[in-house]
């Protein structure tokens, strides 16, 4: 049963990696494309979740906090660049 529940949770990753790219090529604005970013590095998150969790090992989620934290710095980042026109004042 677990081996078909990630597989489904792989397929519906994969899923929300495409819409989210697609997203992030055709965003009409800045902020939309920087939404786009959160997402995909969420779902990054979500992968390897799962593949830790897939292969019995605590690397993946280690993994997993590094690029949260990055992808939250990133986020702020772009969002005062976006908002002043620079990041560090």
């Amino acid at each position: 049963m677990l081996n078909l529940a990630l597989s489904l949770a792989f397929a519906l990753v994969a899923v929300a990696f495409v819409l989210s790219g697609w997203r992030l090529l055709a965003g009409p604005s800045a902020p939309d494309r920087i939404l786009a970013l959160d997402t995909l590095y969420i779902n990054a998150i979500a992968l390897l979740a799962l593949l830790g969790i897939h292969q019995s090992s605590t690397l993946y989620f280690e993994a997993a906090l590094l690029i949260a934290l990055m992808g939250f710095v990133g986020t702020v980042a772009l969002c005062k660049f976006l908002l002043r026109g620079d990041i560090i004042e």
